[in-house]
């Protein structure tokens, strides 16, 4: 059982470069415990002879919502294994905290459910997001209100109850982006939240550009080979207690091998963004100059998603990729596809998921690891089982077909990714001002 496990960040004479947190952040007290591997501590209960004691220290967190010295007492409190794994995403993301729970869904409605309890139910938010927040926002099933606007609206949406702004940047699917810090700043006291999924710590840090809390479903990218599912809120300590609080009460914790796998795929976060970042840069690239293409979008911050609006029928090319797997989550070591407007955003409605840019003819891809010439290769077969180009768009808008060379990319030049520092990526386009606000 690792009961003698610390939260507190080791002593360096100097910052450690993000590919050496990744492997070493949450594992700093290993070698002192005589341990290579992290433990993982199944344990939902734990043994105390002192009730006085333990009486003591849970009033203290229902006080505080800090995390308990000493051993644990159940694992809804807190686990050491999960733990671990938000040290070092806190360490990763550049917060004083960070917090997990059992989805990426579950990470939001905690956050949504602290503010609520503070008197805050009011919410400004920016087209598009994943199509389940958005749905959350929306349905007002938290008791929550929404005010959707474009980035520049954002100020004078703000209301003396607002509390929350929420964008995700690059947004789901289209992968449009927008300027954190600018955001931020129109703002002002009312914390900004930055669904950092996509882009993850190794592509850009929101906090260093004035977000306060950073969003991540931990399914994806952190854990990386579609294994486990997980959601982590990173933030100040003080908001994170807020949190603790509200998992203790709704149960949504992160299972302790959740955790572990979780923490195990932080140590190879860099590398496979960066290498699936060059595949979809280059894949990009070829799908810009195909002319059964209409539209791609890559975000200039790169990343390992590409979105692609074809002409002929986008179900046919779903049906016909064999190597790429059809199916809906992204951030897996293999490249997965899927269909917007019938999967990850079908619970938008229609008028709204149309004006926030996700049509009828857009496919997302998340690039794995795989050889850039092999997913060509499938996926030019796929393209290849479409049906004849139609006149319209995914608008109802009158197009033509695009000659080789002459469809755009959205965003980055597709000219791969370099190591370079995290930044936040200027927006490709204008984000479109929804249908329904």
């Amino acid at each position: 059982m690792d009961t003698e496990f610390s939260t507190a960040p080791p002593t360096t004479s100097r910052s450690r470069a993000l590919a050496t947190e990744a492997v070493h952040a949450g594992r700093d007290d290993l070698a002192a415990l005589g341990l290579h591997t992290p433990p993982i501590d199944l344990s939902t209960t734990y043994p105390s002879y002192d009730s006085r004691g333990e009486a003591e220290r849970i009033d203290g967190f229902a006080t505080t919502g800090a995390r308990l010295e000493g051993p644990p007492v159940y694992a809804r409190l807190d686990n050491p294994t999960t733990a671990r794994f938000e040290t070092a995403l806190a360490r990763l993301e550049g917060t004083e905290s960070a917090v997990s729970f059992a989805s990426g869904m579950a990470a939001l409605t905690a956050v949504l459910l602290a503010r609520a309890s503070m008197g805050l139910r009011h919410v400004v938010a920016v087209r598009p997001l994943y199509g389940c927040s958005d749905h959350l926002l929306g349905a007002g099933l938290l008791g929550t209100e929404v005010t959707w606007t474009d980035p520049a609206g954002i100020a004078e949406a703000i209301r003396p109850d607002t509390g929350l702004v929420m964008v995700e940047t690059p947004a789901n699917p289209t992968l449009a982006e927008v300027d954190i810090r600018a955001i931020a700043q129109s703002c002002g006291s009312v914390p900004l939240l930055v669904d950092n999924t996509f882009a993850t710590p190794v592509l850009q840090r929101p906090v260093e550009h004035g977000a306060r809390i950073v969003l991540h479903s931990a399914t994806k990218y952190l854990g990386g080979h579609g294994d486990v599912m997980g959601g982590v809120v990173a933030c100040d300590e003080e908001f994170a207690a807020r949190l603790r609080q509200v998992r203790f009460a709704t149960g949504g914790v992160l299972h302790p091998m959740a955790g572990y796998l979780l923490l195990r795929g932080l140590a190879t976060l860099p590398v496979r963004v960066r290498a699936a970042s060059a595949s979809a840069a280059e894949l990009s690239r070829r799908l810009a100059a195909d002319p059964r293409i209409a539209r791609v979008h890559y975000p200039g911050l790169g990343g390992a998603m590409v979105s692609f609006e074809v002409y002929g029928d986008p179900h046919r090319v779903i049906s016909a990729v064999r190597l790429i797997t059809p199916a809906v989550s992204l951030g897996s070591v293999d490249t997965l596809i899927q269909h917007p407007a019938s999967i990850s955003h079908r619970i938008v409605a229609e008028g709204d998921r149309r004006a926030a840019g996700v049509g009828d003819r857009l496919l997302r891809m998340s690039v794995g690891l795989e050889d850039v010439e092999d997913l060509w290769a499938d996926l030019c077969r796929a393209l290849s089982s479409q049906e004849p180009a139609r006149d319209t768009d995914a608008a109802g808008a009158s197009t033509r077909e695009v000659p080789v060379g002459e469809a755009s990319v959205d965003g980055a030049s597709a000219a791969g990714i370099s190591d370079r520092p995290p930044r936040t990526g200027a927006a490709s386009a204008p984000v479109p001002h929804p249908a329904g606000r």
